[in-house]
């Protein structure tokens, strides 16, 4: 009786009995086959493509049995990534570094849409200036509704705690992320609206000195008023005939 295939790998499932002296052929297919389904890495180029399928086959090496996916080259568009047969199952890990480092900003690139048949798709964004689209991808094989859902997606990650040393090579943190959008004190105050001299007042000792020596009143005063000190550090605002008898009671006597 002839051999079977496992239904996920293409793995080769040799009856007992069988294949006497090319046993030893199809066990190292089948241990090549392994070697690609827990570590292999394959790079695909997508140049000026928009479309590739990954195809896993029975009783031989193909592409589909590879674990890693890397894929490189300027695609001519937004890429669909096709799974096949949609009858197997499978885990990749897919990185999308397409495109080209143009002076600094990184052109080309585009998503990979992954599917294996009309159910659920997933989408490997493109890469941008200093980082891939990342996914770890699982394909149900459940056939012609076959559904490719990201594991990454159900990743639960915890914040880091960073307790001394330095972190250097980053972006500054925006804003809206609880950053001060700048790698400097001055941009900092800049960036959140509180630059010196123009969005508030540069110190001065003068002023300073004004302001600890007098108590000055927490309120404006009545139109026509003036602003009188009682000579002991307090300022008061008063009616100006109210300030002329203190005036002239203070020259008096």
């Amino acid at each position: 009786m002839a051999s079977t295939y496992a239904p996920n790998t293409g793995l080769e499932l040799i009856r007992n009995g069988e294949q006497s002296g090319t046993w030893g052929t199809t066990t190292n297919t089948n241990l090549s086959i392994v070697d690609r389904l827990t570590n292999g890495v394959l790079t695909i180029s997508l140049q000026g493509a928009n479309s590739h399928t990954l195809t896993t086959s029975n009783g031989g090496l193909s592409n589909g049995q590879f674990k890693v996916l890397v894929f490189t080259g300027t695609p001519s568009g937004a890429c669909t990534l096709t799974i096949a047969p949609n009858t197997n199952q499978h885990v990749y890990f897919i990185y999308n570094t397409t495109g080209a480092d143009n002076g600094g900003t990184w052109q080309g690139s585009q998503q990979i849409t992954v599917t294996q048949g009309n159910g659920t798709n997933v989408v490997i964004p493109a890469r941008t200036q200093g980082a891939a689209g990342v996914n770890i991808v699982y394909c149900d094989g459940t056939g012609a509704n076959a559904n490719v859902v990201s594991l990454s997606d159900k990743f639960s990650l915890r914040a880091p705690s960073i307790i001394g040393g330095t972190i250097t090579g980053i972006t500054d943190l925006a804003i809206a992320d609880g950053g001060t959008g700048a790698g400097s004190a001055s941009a900092a105050r800049t960036s959140l609206g509180v630059a010196i001299g123009s969005n508030v007042l540069a110190y001065d000792a003068n002023l300073q000195g004004f302001v600890s020596a007098l108590t000055l009143p927490t309120s404006d005063g009545s139109a026509g008023q003036v602003m009188t000190t009682n000579g002991n550090g307090t300022l008061s605002f008063n009616t100006a005939a109210t300030a002329a008898r203190a005036y002239t009671y203070s020259v008096l006597f």
